[in-house]
């Protein structure tokens, strides 16, 4: 049977660069397995095992990239005592508290955002 354009297995096999029917995972371990065989159980457990979403919808580990940012109670007391003044900060303060805290402009924006939905949570189960 035809697997129709956008079946799960269609995306598996166009992504791999295959139009090789997919082989069930038994299939790799046998003797006369043919070589594009174990290829394609290769990129179907590869791309199984990078999906970034299926990791974070899992709990598993966070998506590559940046480390999550450990901040001080110094730099928290800071940025607090700046948001309670003003919960958008302009780019002027954004620079002076980035280097007063030892810490980036994006990492500033960042805080700030989050900061304002973990806000904006607090009021709407304060109702």
């Amino acid at each position: 049977m035809e697997k129709g354009p956008f079946s799960v297995e269609w995306l598996a096999q166009s992504s791999c660069g295959g139009t090789r029917p997919l082989l069930h995972p038994a299939a790799a371990h046998q003797p006369h397995s043919p070589p594009e065989a174990t290829d394609m159980l290769r990129c179907r457990g590869a791309a199984e095992r990078s999906s970034p979403r299926q990791e974070a919808e899992a709990g598993g580990g966070a998506v590559p990239g940046r480390p999550r940012t450990k901040f001080s109670a110094a730099q928290l007391q800071e940025l607090e005592r700046s948001f309670r003044e003003q919960r958008y900060i302009g780019t002027s303060e954004k620079r002076r508290l980035a280097a007063v805290l030892n810490l980036t402009q994006s990492q500033i924006k960042t805080w700030f955002q989050n900061r304002r939905m973990k806000f904006k949570r607090q009021t709407q189960d304060a109702r």
